[in-house]
């Protein structure tokens, strides 16, 4: 059961006739959320991303008079935790957590313990923007339906870059990857789970090498984990000894991987942002050279969110702030390869003429793909998928053999 303050305030924020914007209580929103401070717990672990969130900070000062903290994370289990333990202590008000970036198993994880706010995401004015039936991963983040509790902001689909002055043919599977590996030892490698980035490895390889990628779709518990999984690691136990330092080590990281990139330790990497090598290229911390591409079977692609615990101390300010990322402002520079090189949840045509011009007038960059290169998304797995392979990998391979 949500306590009553909770409840109370949903209550008014999404009165009886419809949405915020059509009652009139995106009025009393904006008011009671000035003077407010947001703590928002968002991944720390960029540059680009942090200058990008500074940036919203000032914005929102500026139109809003909400005050924005960028609380940064290595890992989103680490807010998540905190709200766990405040919820454990009887903290049912005045949070510490105002706004997370998540999803997948962290949003599961929430949602099933009742950790957040109610119904709110269709009550924000520029919700009417997002691209709803064209983007199903705007409301149903790892199978998982959002139900209106987490704001979608950004999308993401797996590609890969190289350098194609090094490497002009990239292979395109995941068994061409795995030959390629053999024939030119240590040219690749990806972050070691239960880093996401190498977490989502482990599942894009999963859905090509497992004879029914349907069974993801179900919990990992649910199904035979055993057979389901043999084939991707029987896959790492023959490609580990080619990577680099012959999988004795792995990257931390996506950005330590783009780094060994720029250092010419390897040829290819893996990223979930379809953008990110043009924005690197326009940051000067990769080659012009640098490309991207797509595996033919096709990669898998998800959103990227924002949740309001249910003791959050911020929630008005909190709804702003997620308002503000889903304008047409916000999208465009999110989108810009020199910003982030985001994908835009954002429907086009349902945007004013001057509100696309923003989006029309972006070069997005000599190493992006086209949405019709990058092809239609797969789906996400289920979420206990990406904690049942991060741990079964650290059981095999975490320790330096």
């Amino acid at each position: 059961m949500k306590p009553l303050h909770v409840l109370a305030v949903a209550a008014a924020i999404l009165g009886t006739s419809g949405t915020s914007a059509q009652s009139g209580d995106w009025t009393k929103v904006e008011s009671a959320a000035r003077g407010q401070t947001v703590y928002w717990h968002a991944w720390g672990g960029a540059t680009t991303t942090n200058d990008f969130i500074r940036w919203v900070g000032d914005q929102v000062a500026a139109s809003h008079g909400v005050t924005l903290e960028h609380v940064k994370l290595s890992d989103t289990a680490d807010a998540v935790g905190r709200v766990v333990a405040e919820k454990a202590a009887g903290k049912d008000t005045g949070g510490a957590v105002d706004l997370i970036w998540i999803n997948g198993a962290n949003f599961a994880a929430m949602k099933e313990a009742g950790l957040l706010y109610p119904s709110w995401v269709e009550t924000l004015p520029n919700w009417q923007y997002v691209d709803v039936a064209g983007k199903p991963a705007v409301t149903s983040d790892f199978t998982v339906p959002t139900d209106g509790q987490e704001s979608p902001w950004a999308m993401a689909q797996v590609v890969f870059y190289y350098d194609s002055a090094r490497l002009p043919e990239p292979p395109t599977s995941i068994a061409a990857l795995g030959d390629w590996a053999a024939a030119n030892p240590g040219r690749f490698t990806y972050p070691q789970p239960p880093d996401f980035l190498g977490t989502t490895f482990l599942k894009q390889a999963l859905i090509e090498l497992t004879a029914d990628a349907t069974l993801l779709q179900q919990p990992a518990d649910a199904v035979d984990y055993d057979a389901v999984t043999a084939p991707l690691w029987n896959w790492l136990d023959r490609a580990h000894p080619h990577l680099w330092r012959a999988g004795r080590a792995f990257p931390q990281t996506g950005p330590r991987q783009l780094q060994m990139m720029a250092d010419g330790e390897i040829d290819l990497a893996i990223s979930f942002s379809p953008g990110e090598a043009s924005a690197a290229i326009a940051n000067g911390q990769l080659p012009d050279t640098v490309r991207t591409f797509v595996l033919e079977g096709g990669t898998i692609g998800n959103a990227s969110f924002v949740a309001i615990p249910y003791n959050a101390s911020a929630p008005e300010g909190a709804m702003v702030l997620a308002n503000f990322l889903l304008s047409p402002e916000a999208q465009s520079r999110a989108q810009d390869p020199e910003i982030l090189g985001y994908g835009t949840v954002l429907d086009m045509d349902a945007l004013a003429p001057a509100d696309r011009a923003l989006f029309d007038a972006l070069d997005l960059g000599i190493a992006t793909l086209s949405p019709a290169e990058l092809g239609a998304a797969l789906p996400e797995p289920d979420p206990s998928w990406a904690t049942a392979l991060a741990d079964s990998w650290t059981e095999r391979y975490g320790v330096a053999r």
